[in-house]
């Protein structure tokens, strides 16, 4: 019984620590996309800026969405990475 309650413990911390991640990459055909998530998360303050059901899986992920969301928000703000070789490391 007590490794039950520690094995579920120890799955559910590794699962937060997952979800909680500072830097997420993001796999990508161009070259892998390295987010730093703790910064944005500091920066933009409102996580359904990105995430329509905060947190969680972005519904709709994927190039197009990244590209409207991710690049569209740099070049609104005047900061951050708007050009391929910026986000997309090989």
């Amino acid at each position: 019984m007590k490794r039950a309650i520690a094995a579920a413990a120890l799955t559910l911390m590794t699962a937060t620590v997952a979800l909680a991640a500072d830097v997420i990459t993001l796999p990508a055909k161009n070259g892998n996309i390295t987010f730093n998530h703790k910064m944005h998360q500091e920066k933009v303050a409102n996580c359904k800026a990105c995430h329509e059901k905060a947190p969680g899986k972005i519904e709709g992920f994927g190039k197009d969405w990244a590209h409207k969301t991710c690049k569209g928000c740099h070049a609104d703000k005047g900061a951050g990475p708007t050009k391929c070789s910026e986000c997309h490391k090989k």
